[in-house]
């Protein structure tokens, strides 16, 4: 599934099912929610990681769709951005760009 497509399901469904279409900062506050939970899905090995990520994901579209953004153009456009940038590690171990806007 395209994500834009996936942005749109998304959207109609919270739409139809009368779920948050319009505070933002609650949406974020969701979505922290649902990191958290597929964080503990993944610590405690749980079947249903996947489910949980999708569920972050499903809240990321929605945030797009609350803003205006385009997700799958801004997906393609940072994948693009990435790709040029290039990365050293420091002393410490931590990637550090060296190249790249």
């Amino acid at each position: 599934m395209e994500i834009g497509a996936a942005q749109k399901l998304a959207w109609e469904n919270k739409t139809l099912k009368g779920f948050n279409t319009t505070d933002v900062a609650l949406e974020f506050g969701l979505l922290t929610a649902e990191v958290g939970e597929a964080f503990t899905a993944w610590r405690k090995g749980l079947p249903d990681l996947g489910e949980e990520l999708a569920d972050v994901l499903l809240y990321v579209t929605a945030l797009a769709e609350m803003n205006g953004v385009d997700l799958e153009a801004e997906v393609a456009r940072k994948i693009e951005k990435n790709e040029r940038r290039t990365y050293e590690c420091n002393e410490h171990g931590a990637q550090i760009r060296t190249s790249g806007d």
